[in-house]
């Protein structure tokens, strides 16, 4: 396999600056066979899962993440993301999150996102 930590490192930046930018655009991170658990909540396939993203209720996010963790799985990649986001400009009140991610690829040799794993870190 190739260097999977760099695979994970710019996935993670693409990942979140178009999550910043144009969370309609993750749709093509995802395939019909991908799924999301979103604060316990899951949703099947591209669409469903864009949907979702798209829905969530604030305009604006920013996202600080520590360096992703790593590992090569039998068919693809885990990577682990934790950090915290900005809503709406409310930067005096971050968010902690993680988030999970099981990176594979298509036929093509694309990489795309088989499963994600999103909660919000409140203590």
């Amino acid at each position: 396999m190739s260097d999977f930590q760099a695979i994970a490192v710019e996935f993670v930046k693409h990942y979140y600056n178009t999550f910043d930018t144009d969370r309609a655009s993750l749709v093509g991170l995802y395939r019909d066979n991908s799924m999301l658990t979103f604060q316990g909540s899951q949703h099947l396939g591209a669409a469903s899962i864009a949907e979702k993203l798209v829905s969530l209720p604030f305009q604006k996010v920013q996202h600080h993440y520590n360096p992703p963790d790593a590992q090569p799985t039998a068919n693809g990649i885990i990577v682990l993301v934790t950090g915290q986001l900005a809503v709406d400009g409310d930067a005096d009140r971050p968010l902690g999150f993680s988030q999970a991610f099981h990176l594979v690829q298509d036929p093509a040799g694309q990489w795309f996102v088989y499963n994600d794993i999103f909660n919000l870190v409140v203590v």
